[in-house]
């Protein structure tokens, strides 16, 4: 067959789906940008958003492009700087483009894009892509090479230009939808997104004139609790944490993996205030986010996923001959061998060691912590110690000279404070259970219950007119509610001795000294607890036998 000059073509409407439809997220569109910036050796990179005229810039102070540069590389979709086997820049940065098409995301959030580049000594080159222009050349179904640029608007970029010596400059014009977030939500998005991921301390990125730093996440490292570093990991962010946060506390793998996973507070600290996002335990990159919420591969189906999240740091994934990134560049392709031993090792051992973890030393504060963890403790010890732990804050002073040591008295009470809160609701529910009881079988008041109630009747109406009470203290006000376990006992089962048998009159006496300190919050020796948990115990046992009937 004669070669009639065929040649392989690629629709604009390809690019489309490639670019402009693949990317739905803004910080993932600037992460795009900051990208190509770091690629191109920026120490800089500034956004400044300018909300009235619905636009924003992105520039940077990297090398720059050539106008065959531009054409051949930045305008080139599928131009991979790796092509020739290379994965660092000459400064020695691992490079994070690799497919060559995300450069097609800028056109996702703008109508018009400008790009302004140029490298040191030379003059600006570059080209305006209008989004308008480009859905008519992809509705005539036109080839790449059919759509021309056009010229650029310096005006445009007047302010940014002034001691720009090289690198790229790129104006976005009618991105009202993509930038209604506040500057201060949005630098708390990118320093989610970027500043914990800074592997070179000369890489900066500015919004409005202001660096983003740790401190744009200042509420989120106020309000982590715990942490835990992988391999020794550190960062500044870490190091910011204070006030509620423990010392963090090391983990080590076999896997080439670091970083850290923590937990807040509560679970609202996780949101990022004016935004639909929330902090995750995301994935990076040749710190570049490759996969957000990675723990949405392995649900736990547990209370800790409310509280945590993180950063792991997995550069070994990006290697010569191993592409394991979608083609949008937002996740992991998730059979990729490293990606899943990944996954394995927080499935199988972080996870289940920070869960177990987390909710011992959350109980350790009094906090709620993992309730399906019962060998931790019971659904009702966990209930009791948040209840100690919510009340103990009326007292403890938020500052003064005393303030450390209440806080001191209150966790030394701790222990005693939760062993008698269980302890009075069990006489509470026991003794009133009783009275319920008597009533309903209308039983008969021995001759010494009578001369209690009486004894106690006079003490009360004494110590009323002391107070100068007139009101009824005692809702029923009955002869039952000056009666402990002794004497309702001696009535249920007879006046005689119950001679050597088990029986409640037995148990009550013997619980009695014990349930007086209890009620009077006294502090309980050792002895005291033992004594007091296993005599109620069996009155527990012979009160579910009373109340089951004949």
């Amino acid at each position: 067959m004669a070669d009639d000059g065929f040649k392989f073509e690629i629709s604009l409407s390809v690019l489309n789906h490639l670019g402009r439809n693949l990317y739905r997220n803004f910080i993932t569109v600037l992460g795009e940008a900051i990208s190509n910036s770091w690629d191109a050796e920026a120490r800089n990179v500034w956004i400044t958003i300018d909300k009235e005229n619905s636009s924003f810039t992105i520039k940077d102070d990297g090398i720059g492009m050539t106008a065959e540069d531009f054409q051949g590389k930045f305008l080139k979709v599928g131009y991979s700087k790796r092509k020739d086997g290379t994965y660092k820049t000459e400064g020695e940065r691992p490079f994070i483009g690799a497919k060559g098409i995300g450069k097609l995301a800028l056109l996702s959030c703008a109508q018009k894009v400008s790009v302004f580049t140029k490298t040191e000594g030379n003059d600006y080159v570059g080209g305006v892509i209008d989004n308008s222009g480009l859905d008519a050349a992809i509705k005539s179904d036109m080839t790449p090479d059919q759509y021309p640029l056009e010229g650029l608007d310096f005006s445009l970029i007047e302010e940014p230009m002034e001691g720009h010596e090289h690198g790229t400059i790129i104006h976005f014009a009618g991105t009202k939808e993509h930038i209604r977030n506040s500057i201060a939500h949005l630098r708390k998005l990118i320093a989610m997104t970027f500043r914990f991921s800074v592997i070179d301390e000369d890489f900066t990125i500015h919004v409005n004139g202001d660096p983003v730093t740790v401190d744009d996440l200042k509420d989120l490292a106020g309000n982590t609790e715990f942490c835990w570093v992988v391999n020794s990991y550190s960062d500044e962010f870490i190091e910011s944490f204070t006030g509620k946060a423990a010392e963090p506390i090391a983990l080590t793998t076999t896997l080439n993996v670091s970083g850290f996973l923590a937990t807040v507070v509560l679970p609202r600290h996780l949101k990022i205030t004016g935004t639909d996002e929330r902090a995750t335990v995301d994935l990076f990159v040749n710190g570049r986010l490759r996969e957000k919420n990675i723990i949405r591969h392995i649900p736990t189906q547990r209370i800790l996923e409310s509280y945590l999240y993180g950063q792991l740091h997995f550069d070994e994934m990006d290697s010569p001959g191993n592409d394991p990134f979608t083609s949008s560049r937002e996740g992991i392709v998730e059979d990729d061998e490293n990606f899943q031993s990944l996954l394995d090792y927080l499935k199988q051992t972080v996870l289940p060691h920070i869960l177990d973890e987390w909710d011992k030393l959350r109980l350790e504060r009094g906090r709620e912590g993992d309730e399906d963890n019962t060998k931790r403790a019971t659904k009702k010890q966990r209930t009791i110690k948040s209840l100690y732990s919510q009340a103990k804050g009326d007292y403890k002073p938020e500052d003064g000279e005393n303030a450390d040591k209440v806080e001191g008295w209150l966790n030394e009470l701790a222990p005693d404070a939760e062993f008698n809160i269980s302890a009075y609701v069990d006489c509470f529910l026991s003794e009133n259970l009783v009275r319920k009881y008597m009533t309903n079988e209308k039983v008969e008041l021995s001759g010494p219950s009578k001369t209690e109630v009486k004894d106690w009747r006079d003490r009360e109406t004494k110590r009323k007119g002391e107070a100068n009470i007139s009101f009824t203290i005692r809702r029923d006000n009955d002869d039952l509610s000056y009666l402990g376990m002794d004497h309702m006992a001696k009535s249920i089962e007879g006046k005689g001795d119950p001679g050597p048998n088990p029986s409640l009159i037995k148990d009550a006496v013997s619980y009695k000294p014990v349930r007086n300190a209890v009620g009077h919050t006294g502090l309980l020796t050792d002895n005291a607890k033992t004594h007091l948990s296993m005599t109620f115990e069996n009155i527990k046992g012979r009160i579910r036998t009373l109340l089951k009937g004949p």
